[in-house]
């Protein structure tokens, strides 16, 4: 079966928790499932940062799931409005995907958690596709014809899913952060199903 790939850094739990919303928004489309993966802390060379493999979670993300993957939603922590280090240097690794094309076409969508509502969720998310653009991706967004993106009083923007995690990153995920997850994990399901139908001569 078609799969998306949710890669995803946590350091709290919360984008960890978002990813999981993505996957359950994409297993609500007939003939495609996810494939959660993640990224090992990065650290100095004077330092070990984490074992070969995850104690607990999802395993840790290998080129091939990108390229075995028929889409992709990509997930980070704020870190001064950008992406966390740790996504940022598995990105860096995939130059040669970028040379052959391997992701050109395919949809991919970006989602964050920060401490708070001002902590630059938008600009973090931005820092994500800015890459993926790169990659000749095509991105996919959440629109407005989502009801929650308009009521919410907690995160949630048209680049993608955002989080408010609270000073002590403890909050937990708002109903309406937990809708848009769903919605972006079913549009970008559906786009990527699309895709593969139109370059296959199905449509």
């Amino acid at each position: 079966m078609p799969e998306i790939l949710v890669l995803y850094y946590s350091r709290y739990g919360a984008v960890a928790d978002m990813a999981n919303h993505i996957a359950r928004g994409i297993a609500r489309v007939d003939g495609v499932q996810a494939r959660l993966r993640t990224v090992p802390e990065v650290a100095p060379s004077t330092q070990v940062a984490a074992p070969a493999v995850p104690p607990d979670g999802a395993p840790y993300v290998t080129l091939d799931d990108l390229t075995e993957c028929i889409g992709l939603a990509l997930g980070s922590p704020t870190r001064f409005g950008n992406m966390a280090a740790a996504l940022k240097h598995f990105l860096d690794s995939t130059g040669a995907l970028w040379i052959s094309g391997a992701l050109v076409g395919k949809p991919a969508a970006v989602f964050t958690s920060s401490s708070s509502a001002h902590g630059g969720q938008e600009t973090t998310l931005t820092s994500m596709i800015l890459p993926l653009l790169h990659h000749g991706m095509v991105i996919v967004g959440v629109p407005y014809t989502e009801r929650a993106l308009m009521r919410t009083r907690s995160g949630g923007t048209p680049y993608g899913p955002s989080h408010v995690a609270g000073e002590d990153s403890k909050l937990p995920l708002s109903d309406d952060e937990k809708t848009l997850c769903q919605a972006l994990g079913t549009r970008l399901a559906r786009t990527a199903l699309a895709l593969q139908n139109k370059n296959n001569g199905q449509d």
